[in-house]
């Protein structure tokens, strides 16, 4: 992991928590996994599914009883990040606050990260 020891690499805010925690019993889930993959005009997406269990390298961040799993490919460039969730009149859903992104599309589907030689930098550690 590219963060700091006994630090959380993501918060979670409440109204996340409970969304996580209501959608992981509904559907009697383990928890929510939090990936990156390339796409989008921006160059990245996240990507975001309800699994049955973790898998080796997963970092698991658990908070009043919601949990999300951090991909392995995904903890150096969600580290810092603030989960939360938002309903408005036309839309609800997850939101990430990420300070490694630079930059983002117009529809805010995909995102652009600071070079990985440069968040290790910021850290203290090399990747």
């Amino acid at each position: 992991m590219f963060g700091i020891p006994g630090k959380s690499p993501v918060t979670i805010t409440p109204k996340a928590v409970s969304q996580i925690r209501r959608l992981m019993e509904r559907d009697n889930r383990f928890g929510l996994k939090i990936g990156v993959k390339k796409g989008g005009c921006a160059g990245m997406e996240y990507t975001m599914d309800y699994v049955d269990e973790a898998e080796g390298a997963d970092e698991i961040v658990e908070q009043d009883g919601a949990r999300v799993l951090i991909a392995p490919m995904a903890q150096m460039f969600l580290f810092g990040t603030e989960i939360d969730y938002e309903t408005s009149l036309l839309e609800s859903g997850f939101k990430f606050r990420n300070p490694n992104v630079v930059d983002a599309c117009g529809c805010g589907e995909s995102i652009k990260f600071k070079d990985v030689e440069e968040m290790a930098a910021e850290r203290g550690t090399q990747g």
